[in-house]
């Protein structure tokens, strides 16, 4: 083969080269593009699916949180709602929140709180507000309380030579203070509105879980229950998992080869992205569990898509 003939040759594979990586990446944004459509702004609007919402961490009065759960609740393609819960608690009025648009999703389409490693206090407040509570036999779940608490620097001040001068409008303005001791009357302000928002909450438990007052009242001393006794004190459903979940849906009406579609955050930024819509693409496209970003991990793709750092949370003083 003459010199002239082999360059023709090797330009042509560069030239095929150069058009199957355009094809690749074209398929890929391609396949991004609809992943967007399935499980972007408007998740899951392409295709009947379940819905799942994630709570972990501390939780806040969450905009987002709560326009997708409104989303879910107009969807006509998201056909029941999991709610899956891994969070110790956090504000009464964040959860409060959150329990009232997960009961308005409820009112059109049926949702499982599934608790995962944690749910306690507002996070157990949040699982009430499924038609089903679904837990691990180990899961963390209770604490069913309020509590209020406040920092205290006097002593610190006085040590340092520092002190704090105020005039009030009246004796319980700006109460409790970090600056010095709360006095009677303060303590007794506090308690009383800590006690108000227990009552509500106590309240909100005994009327979800169809339990006596008094019955609930016993449980609420702050007590954390295993899933395994929890589900003795009629707190949760079942111990169980996806399949127990599945089922509950099916009863419902729900089919059970429905694919499970993750509504996330908006401006999301997983760092395995890419892998969770493949998975997603084939999940919808009928080929279950075949491809899925742990599957993906197997072979060390999630290394690609790491951008730092990671931490592992340990459990500390409440």
């Amino acid at each position: 083969m003459d010199q002239m003939a082999i360059a023709d040759r090797r330009s042509l594979r560069r030239k095929l080269s150069f058009w199957r990586i355009v094809a690749l990446v074209f398929l890929v944004g391609i396949g991004f593009a609809l992943y967007r459509v399935v499980a972007g702004d408007g998740v899951g609007s392409a295709v009947p699916h379940v819905a799942r919402i994630e709570i972990s961490g501390m939780i806040t009065d969450d905009k987002d949180l709560l326009e997708r759960l409104e989303k879910i609740a107009q969807s006509s393609q998201a056909k029941a709602l999991i709610v899956s819960i891994s969070s110790p608690g956090g504000t009464t009025y964040g959860g409060e929140r959150i329990f009232k648009a997960i009961r308005k999703v409820s009112e059109k389409k049926p949702v499982v709180s599934d608790i995962r490693t944690l749910a306690a206090s507002a996070g157990y407040m949040i699982a009430t507000a499924g038609d089903q509570i679904v837990a691990g036999e180990s899961s963390i779940t209770g604490s069913i309380g309020v509590i209020f608490q406040y920092p205290q620097i006097d002593e610190v001040m006085k040590k340092i030579g520092v002190s704090l001068q105020e005039i009030k409008s009246a004796p319980l303005k700006a109460e409790p203070s970090p600056f010095h001791p709360a006095s009677e009357e303060a303590k007794t302000m506090i308690r009383n509105m800590v006690m108000d928002s227990y009552a509500w909450f106590v309240d909100l438990v005994a009327d979800r879980r169809k339990l006596p007052r008094d019955e609930v009242l016993k449980l609420a001393d702050g007590t954390i229950f295993t899933g395994r006794q929890a589900l003795s004190a009629k707190l949760v459903d079942k111990l169980g998992g996806e399949e127990d979940i599945r089922a509950y849906f099916e009863s419902r009406g729900v089919s059970k080869d429905l694919p499970v579609v993750d509504w996330k955050e908006r401006n999301s930024s997983s760092s395995f992205w890419l892998a969770s819509a493949v998975s997603e693409l084939f999940k919808l496209s009928g080929f279950g569990q075949t491809i899925t970003p742990d599957a993906l991990r197997t072979f060390g793709a999630d290394k690609l898509f790491l951008d730092g750092l990671v931490s592992v949370w340990q459990v500390g003083r409440g």
